[in-house]
């Protein structure tokens, strides 16, 4: 069985990989981890952020706070190195010519900041926008992550204003192709004060945040961090036509996770391969 491009990888080009020191020469260990395991091909979906309203608690930002988060509690990013990302694309495709490596971004909040971004989408430079969720409104104009959104609410309204938000960015953009990890905010929550996550609780807000997705004729990310069997299901169910498969891998060990299970289970609901590995898998 040929595996299908790992979608969503990102490297020391990403804000959230560039502060740890193990991220030296991240792409290249990326890429020849692919190699070592047989990987097809990879999209280095970076991170491209904009967010300059966002405010963290102490704490939530872990190993990145010392560089990023400012002592007011806002946090400052640093801009995309889009002429430096392309060489280092460049540099691995010479050495590795039997991984296909493709260009791509991980778009945050694409609804909020789509002039911002135009500098680096309108140079056709880039293979795959992923449009991502990561960011609701909190107190004083700023945004801010579930994570910490999930201290200072109750744990469901935050995950209602999560879906809830998703049709607004669906409607509210053009520039991606691919919805990234529609459980974005289940990752953080909160079982110690809410009780274990149980997704039909919240099952017609994901249905209805599915739908307008695939009313817009865009993909569903199978993100294989966590495998939810109702997530294609419904997805299917709610008339999604297209899928892509992403690891989320910030490291080398986790490119391609879970993606032969991630491949029975779209198999199992009707999705197919495309004639490329990076092609998007049809229903």
């Amino acid at each position: 069985m040929m595996l299908p491009a790992d979608a969503h990888v990102h490297s020391e080009f990403s804000w959230d990989a560039a502060t740890d020191p193990a991220s030296e020469d991240l792409m290249r260990r990326m890429c020849a981890r692919a190699e070592r395991i047989g990987l097809p091909a990879l999209v280095f979906t970076e991170h491209l952020d904009y967010e300059d309203q966002w405010f963290v608690d102490e704490g939530d930002m872990g190993a990145f706070a010392g560089t990023l988060v400012e002592p007011n509690g806002r946090v400052s990013l640093p801009p995309f190195d889009l002429d430096g990302y392309l060489d280092a694309i460049d540099r691995c495709r010479r050495e590795f010519p039997g991984v296909r490596i493709l260009t791509g971004v991980e778009f945050g909040q694409p609804h909020l900041w789509a002039d911002a971004a135009a500098s680096v989408l309108s140079r056709g430079v880039v293979d795959r926008v992923n449009g991502s969720l990561h960011m609701l409104p909190f107190a004083d104009a700023h945004r801010t992550e579930p994570v910490t959104l999930f201290r200072h609410r109750p744990a469901a309204d935050v995950m209602w204003a999560y879906l809830e938000e998703i049709p607004r960015m669906v409607a509210g953009s053009d520039a991606f192709e691919v919805f990234t990890h529609i459980d974005y905010a289940a990752r953080t929550w909160p079982s110690d004060v809410a009780g274990p996550f149980d997704p039909r609780v919240f099952e017609e807000g994901f249905r209805a945040a599915m739908r307008s997705i695939a009313d817009s004729g865009r993909a569903l990310e199978m993100n294989t961090r966590r495998l939810w069997s109702w997530v294609p299901q419904w997805w299917a169910e709610e008339g999604g036509r297209a899928v892509s498969f992403g690891s989320d891998a910030h490291a080398p060990d986790a490119l391609a996770s879970g993606f032969p299970e991630a491949v029975a289970m779209l198999e199992y609901f009707g999705f197919r391969a495309g004639r490329r590995a990076e092609d998007l898998w049809i229903r």
